[in-house]
């Protein structure tokens, strides 16, 4: 009988619960991210999902030299791997600004930049560089509908586009346009918003080309609504969880061609009834802000959650006498993020074997 592609051969070895990656699958995630975008250079992927050093070696082994971040371990991550160009995509505050100059000052062959998205920020990253002798790029973070971060594009921000370019300390590179609340079931759907949300930002570009007489670079698009953005000329993709994939994206988006590449493995440890029993998969094991199912068992879809605790996941089952204690279950995360995120390592798997561990380079703050 064929081994299914999950199936680790050396699984007693895997103390759980514990993560793993499959890196053909990764391999394969990428180049049809590639595929998508049409050109490599078009793409800007978020690396908050895989947090992790190989597999942004991996990118970079297939042409990709431009990244996004959303912390400053992770921006080291990047320049720690000879990434040439990063963004952090999260407006620095506070003592940020420090440890974002001290990247600079130590990784020189990697060009930073990040994002504000008001006056009195963007002069306070200003002065630091300035004070330090030293620039940063900058993008505006525009607020296209998330309403998380960011200024509404028009006036206001062509203002703040314009102030930019001004201060000693900052060089303007472009725009940020994120629209994570785009999670619509279809393509067209996805389209539409994306369309209606990057309207204001297209006259923005216009604006600022008659300003200035070039037209800015503009970064736009998560994983749901990157391919809505590929026909716009010159606006970076910045797609994340498409590497690893998820339940959540795979559910929401049949149509996306992307494979499950990472994955939670737990044992059972209860049987608690003949409908019951315990996998040692807690909330400290897998994200928990989603409501459930928080995971989806491959070798087991039949599965329903029943309650979780910390370090315990129940699940009702037709018949729990064909199962037995030590039985290995393989998940896939809802959210896989913030899950990789709550791990030190993870096994990675070729040929259905763990043959080495990677760290989770990014994961402490």
């Amino acid at each position: 009988m064929q081994q299914q592609w999950f199936h680790i051969s050396n699984i007693d070895t895997i103390d759980s619960p514990a993560l793993a990656f499959y890196p053909a699958r990764i391999s394969e995630n990428i180049r049809t991210a590639i595929t998508m975008a049409g050109d490599v250079q078009r793409l800007r992927p978020h690396v908050k999902t895989n947090k992790t050093a190989e597999v942004c070696s991996m990118m970079l082994q297939q042409g990709i030299t431009r990244f996004k971040c959303a912390t400053i371990r992770e921006a080291a991550m990047l320049a720690q791997v000879q990434a040439p160009d990063v963004l952090l995509a999260y407006q620095p505050v506070g003592p940020k600004i420090q440890r974002l100059l001290q990247l600079v000052k130590e990784y020189p062959h990697t060009t930073f930049s990040c994002v504000t998205d008001n006056e009195a920020q963007a002069r306070a990253i200003a002065a630091v560089f300035e004070q330090a002798g030293s620039s940063i790029g900058i993008y505006i973070d525009l607020n296209v509908g998330m309403n998380r971060t960011g200024i509404v594009p028009g006036e206001a921000a062509l203002q703040l586009y314009t102030l930019c370019r001004t201060l000693p300390g900052l060089h303007i590179k472009g725009l940020h346009a994120y629209d994570g609340q785009i999670h619509d079931a279809t393509e067209e759907a996805r389209k539409t918003q994306a369309d209606t949300g990057f309207a204001p930002v297209a006259n923005m570009m216009e604006a600022i080309q008659q300003q200035t007489g070039k037209r800015p670079a503009v970064i736009a698009g998560g994983s749901p609504s990157f391919e809505a953005h590929i026909a716009r000329e010159q606006v970076e993709l910045s797609p994340g969880t498409f590497v690893f994939w998820d339940k959540g994206y795979a559910q929401m988006m049949p149509d996306q061609r992307f494979h499950y590449a990472a994955l939670v493995l737990t044992r059972v440890i209860s049987i608690v009834n003949k409908e019951l029993l315990t996998l040692d998969l807690g909330h400290k094991a897998i994200a928990p802000e989603m409501p459930q199912p928080r995971v989806y068992f491959l070798n087991h879809p039949g599965a329903t959650i029943v309650a979780q605790s910390e370090e315990h996941l129940v699940v009702q089952v037709p018949d729990t006498s064909v199962h037995s204690i030590g039985d290995v279950w393989y998940g896939v995360p809802h959210h896989v993020c913030p899950t990789v995120s709550m791990y030190d390592e993870a096994q990675v798997i070729e040929n259905h074997t763990a043959v080495q561990t990677w760290k989770i380079t990014a994961r402490g703050r």
